[in-house]
């Protein structure tokens, strides 16, 4: 079964305005999974933005996430024609994911006992991306499509093959690119190279946190669906984000002019 979530057309007015907030924050126009997951189990979204908004807004976390993208070694992949928009998807894509991984790592491991430690230099977040189109539902898409969907994300070996990375869905809005993709990202999913790589986004993500959980706001009390929400907080800490890294950032370098 797919993970709940709370999309941002479906969301009530004072999830929106978290929704709203994180956007601004980030520079990144849309929400991400983990995100719209939180938002699904009651209090769980307010915990972990109440958090997350003072590293986002002080640069911390734009800083962080800028050295974990430096860490992550690609394998080159061969050249690929962009359409239209797919270069700005890429990129918001990036920034999202790292931007995730940075916050939502340090914010797992404080919960785990982790002590806040120095913290490295602040970054600009950024201008404000280029909002993509509608994410598409999988259920929704041709059965073609959602076949080659679910082979790009059953090449990630996740422990819960039910998720879905959204890059992949959002990626259906080309769908000559979606169905040459499996070609495109040989390099990365051949003789373990996206494991290296994930493994590495993931080990200087940890680094990161100890001074990331320095520039944490205060965390709230705890609702009663958080024991749930971190073990799925880890699975996408550890999996699906770091996972999700290399593919986007190998496919801006394949997609590049």
């Amino acid at each position: 079964m797919s993970l709940p979530e709370l999309r941002e057309a479906d969301a009530p007015p004072a999830v929106t305005a978290i929704y709203d907030a994180l956007r601004a924050a980030s520079g990144v126009p849309q929400v991400n999974l983990i995100w719209r997951h939180a938002a699904a189990l009651p209090g769980v979204l307010e915990w972990v933005w109440a958090q997350a908004r003072p590293a986002l807004d002080s640069g911390a976390v734009a800083g962080a996430r800028d050295r974990i993208a430096a860490q992550v070694a690609l394998p080159m992949l061969p050249p690929a024609a962009a359409p239209d928009g797919v270069a700005a998807l890429v990129e918001t894509y990036n920034r999202g994911n790292l931007t995730n991984l940075a916050v939502l790592t340090a914010i797992r491991l404080r919960a785990a006992g982790v002590a806040p430690g120095p913290g490295g230099a602040p970054a600009p977040t950024g201008p404000a991306l280029q909002a993509p189109p509608p994410l598409p539902r999988l259920d929704a898409l041709p059965p073609a499509l959602a076949a080659a969907a679910r082979s790009l994300a059953a090449r990630h070996g996740l422990s819960d093959p039910a998720v879905m990375p959204s890059l992949y869905l959002h990626l259906a809005h080309w769908p000559p690119l979606l169905e040459a993709l499996p070609a495109i990202l040989v390099p990365l999913f051949d003789d373990g190279a996206l494991l290296r790589a994930r493994d590495a986004a993931i080990a200087a993500a940890e680094a990161e946190a100890p001074g990331l959980i320095a520039a944490l706001g205060p965390a709230p009390p705890a609702p009663p669906a958080l024991p749930s929400f971190l073990g799925t907080l880890g699975a996408f800490t550890r999996e699906v984000i770091p996972g999700m890294v290399p593919v986007g950032l190998a496919l801006r370098r394949a997609i590049a002019p």
